[in-house]
This record gives C-alpha cells, structure tokens and sequence, in this order.
C-alpha cells in the first residue's frame, strides 16, 4: 500500500509540473520510478504517461504552438535519434551523462547571468537533433529545448506548447523503438491505466497553475528544472 501511494504522489507531482511548464515528468519521475520497476518498465510507465499528457492538452494548447520551430525541431531530432544509438553503444555512459549533466549546469549558470541566443533555422534543426540524441542515449529530450527556449526569452505559452507538441513526436517514436526492441510487459499498461486518474488529476491542477505564473516566475522555474536535472544526471552517472 505506501508504494502505491508514493508511486500516485510522484505521479502527481510530475504532472503538475509537466502540464504547468511543459517539462519535468521525466526529468522527476524516471529516477524514482526506477526504485519500483525495472528499468525498462520505468521508462515505458514514463512514456505512455509523457505522451498522455501531450495529447490531452495539445487540443487545448495547439494555438501557442510555434509550427515552423515544431518542425525543424523534429527534423533535427530524426537526424539525432540514431546518433544517440551509436553514442549509446560506443560510449561510456557514465563519461556521457556526467558530460551532459556539466553542460547543463554550465548553461544553466549563463542563462541566469542573462546571457541570451538568438533563434535562427539552423539553430533550430541542431537542438531539434541534440534532443533526439539526448532521448535514444540517455532518455532525456527536454533540456536542450528547455535551454534553447529560455536563452532566447521564448514566451511560456509558447515553449509549454511547442514543447508538449514534440513531445508527441520524440515520446512516441521512443516508445515504438523501446517495444521494438525490448518487448513490453502486461505491468507497464497495468501500471500506466492504473496511474491515469491521478495523472490527470496532476493535469487539471498544472493548468490552473499555468494560468497564475507570470513570465518571471515560469523563467525561474525552469532554472530550477535545470539545475535539478544537472545535478540529478551527475549523481547517476556514478551509480551506472
């Protein structure tokens, strides 16, 4: 029974925090998940509730999306995907997450000194391809747009939607290769069917918190978002 109920806490949380900024189910849920599943379950529950909440709210959200930025994004990640396969098989995942987990913090501490990007197409199409990268070597496609968006003050309407609409793309595609290749388990859409109430209770209160973050706040946010997924890729990466 606690595992249940810690299970529909971080399932919660999660969900509030992915609908109110458009980030952060994977970035809080997949290490906990991992302590009651095996890993590929853990990421597979993550999967299906990521895409989930894509497409309950892209219905309600489409019009904020930014349709061309969409697009390169998701040609520059089809490039990336099987770039992080190989990276995958040929690196040390430990050198990798602890390279990213730096980088991350590095930008991050630039980003809150005001340090700004401005957006062009091919910027575009290279973070589009490093969050591909970043989803089929280490499961995390969010921060390179995440960084991407606030270096260049990307309106939080925007980013949420433009976010969540990717995310149908790179959660989907990542679902099919993970089934693909490592077959599935009845416990992963128990799991998930199971979690669905509370998921979109979390929904429900994430999108009433949307509407009272001012721009500053959700800036701030998302810094925190960062920082906790530098840090938290660093402490895993010497448990691999």
């Amino acid at each position: 029974m606690s595992e249940v109920i810690l299970i529909s806490i971080l399932v919660l949380f999660s969900a509030v925090l992915q609908t109110s900024t458009g980030f952060g189910f994977s970035i809080v849920a997949t290490p906990f998940l991992l302590f009651f599943f095996e890993p590929r379950e853990a990421i597979q529950i993550n999967l299906i509730l990521s895409l989930v909440i894509s497409c309950v709210l892209i219905a309600k959200i489409r019009q904020d999306v930014d349709f061309n930025i969409l697009k390169r994004f998701i040609f520059g990640s089809a490039a990336g995907l099987p770039v992080g396969i190989i990276l995958f098989l040929i690196l040390n995942m430990t050198i990798l997450k602890l390279g990213v987990s730096l980088l991350i913090l590095v930008l991050t501490l630039l980003l809150m000194m005001k340090f700004h990007v401005k957006k062009t197409n091919t910027r575009d199409y290279f973070v589009g391809g490093i969050s591909g990268s970043l989803t089929t070597s280490i499961g995390i496609p969010g921060p390179p747009i995440l960084l991407y968006f606030s270096g260049t003050n990307t309106q939080k309407e925007t980013l949420r939607a433009t976010t969540l609409a990717f995310y149908l793309w790179i959660y989907a595609v990542s679902l099919l290769i993970q089934i693909i290749f490592a077959g599935t388990t009845k416990t992963v859409w128990t799991s998930s069917g199971l979690a669905l109430p509370i998921l979109l209770v979390g929904m429900v209160i994430g999108q009433l918190l949307f509407r009272r973050i001012n721009q500053q706040a959700f800036r701030i946010c998302t810094y925190i978002i960062l920082v906790f997924t530098g840090v938290t890729l660093f402490i895993k990466s010497w448990e691999w």
